[in-house]
């Protein structure tokens, strides 16, 4: 089965076929990364315009890279949420366009049941059920996956994603746009130690985190450091931002493991190109005995492989849109 999937969520564009949920016989992407990082960040009208201006070009390209016909395309499938409305929106009416104009069925796609889809892609012995660490720009959360289309949050920010904790202490360190390339550089040369910063915890559920004192934290001592004169370790202070994001992610993911009696763990999203918070999972489940699925690099952002490795199994299920198919810029797992 080849599925036509769009993602269009932030700021890429992406395009991909992908057959039976595993194979990538495509995937085409534009980012738009370098035009937001005048700003420190996404610009949501920007990204808008961008995506209309982008995404037939890529239908085509997606199309011809997998060396395929409209014709042969077997349905569509398109994230509808949760993400940026006006960028979700180009995707989404692009996409009911497209099936409408193939005669083919078209298949909403939860953006983080995609990212845990990328780890098919590359592993195709994965199955459920297992638990994943879902952390990007825009989310943090812990999900039992029990089945491809069964999944249950355990975990979950109360306020700041950890991905915008890196993207907005990379901003007042004056390091370029998306933090977290730049977050993780940096603190090769520091040592993690030296700036005592908070780990929170939640009450009501140990399984939740916050990052938004952490990023308040990080904040307000560049800021002093800068006003009293005083010079800033910077190095140490990425990595010490870095021991911080990964001191609450790991344990929660390993605590949510062992309550669920999971033996295997999965991480997705862009967050988990983070190479200290990598390490650190790697060495807590190899402690733990649970084995540790890590997408690569290429795969932790976004793209649309992933929404049409999901799609396959949401097709399966029986998940199906229509022409009143909306975006949601929040949206339930």
């Amino acid at each position: 089965m080849n599925i036509l999937a769009f993602e269009s969520s932030c700021d890429e564009t992406a395009a991909a076929v992908v057959r039976d949920g595993r194979q990538v016989l495509s995937d085409a992407i534009l980012s738009q990364a370098d035009m937001h990082a005048v700003y420190g960040g996404v610009v949501p009208e920007i990204a808008s315009r961008k995506h209309v201006e982008a995404i037939a070009g890529l239908a085509d390209k997606a199309l011809a890279d997998a060396g395929l016909r409209k014709t042969d395309v077997d349905a569509v499938a398109v994230t509808y949420g949760p993400g940026l409305i006006g960028a979700l929106l180009v995707g989404v009416n692009f996409a009911k366009s497209a099936a409408l104009a193939l005669g083919r069925p078209l298949i909403p796609v939860h953006h983080l049941r995609g990212h845990i889809a990328a780890n098919y892609i590359a592993f195709p012995e994965l199955e459920p059920p297992f638990l994943a660490l879902c952390i990007s720009g825009g989310n943090s959360m812990i999900v039992d996956v029990r089945d491809y289309t069964d999944m249950t949050i355990m975990g979950a920010t109360r306020d700041d994603a950890a991905g915008e904790c890196f993207d907005k202490i990379a901003r007042v360190l004056g390091l370029p746009y998306p933090g977290g390339k730049p977050m993780q550089e940096l603190a090769r040369g520091g040592g993690d130690g030296k700036y005592p910063l908070p780990r929170a915890k939640v009450a009501g559920n140990p399984l939740d985190m916050s990052f938004s004192g952490l990023k308040t934290a990080a904040v307000n001592l560049i800021h002093n450091a800068g006003q009293k004169g005083e010079a800033l370790d910077r190095s140490s202070l990425a990595a010490s931002v870095a021991a911080a994001i990964s001191e609450e992610l790991v344990p929660r993911a390993i605590e949510a493991a062992r309550r669920q009696g999971r033996r295997v763990l999965a991480a997705a999203g862009g967050v988990a190109a983070n190479e200290r918070i990598r390490g650190d999972l790697e060495r807590a489940c190899r402690d733990n005995g649970i084995r540790l699925y890590l997408p690569p690099l290429r795969l932790c952002g976004d793209n649309g492989a992933m929404i049409g490795a999901q799609a396959y199994y949401e097709y399966q299920a029986g998940v199906r849109g229509d022409a009143s198919l909306n975006a949601y810029a929040n949206l339930e797992i």
